[in-house]
């Protein structure tokens, strides 16, 4: 099984969309200054927040599905998941 996944960074607004197959531990490499992999989450650094996930059967429905929601009607998506999210 594999997670496409959105996550979001309060204090810089940021949204970074992935997938993986295994998410708890994607999730906790974001947010470990040691352990963060990806230049644009360390970048910003730790504080991210899992706002959406969705699992797919396969990796390539995975990929597609990730494509999706980084196209501009996806984003509006998970910029409407922010919206409504408590502060």
């Amino acid at each position: 099984m594999f997670f496409v996944y959105a996550i979001y960074h309060p204090k810089t607004d940021k949204i970074y969309i992935g997938q993986t197959d295994n998410l708890p531990n994607r999730l906790r490499e974001h947010n470990d200054a040691e352990c963060q992999r990806h230049t644009y989450t360390k970048r910003i650094g730790v504080g991210w927040k899992l706002i959406y996930s969705e699992e797919q059967p396969t990796r390539s429905l995975a990929l597609l599905r990730e494509k999706q929601l980084k196209s501009y009607q996806g984003r509006l998506f998970i910029k409407n998941l922010i919206n409504h999210i408590p502060p």
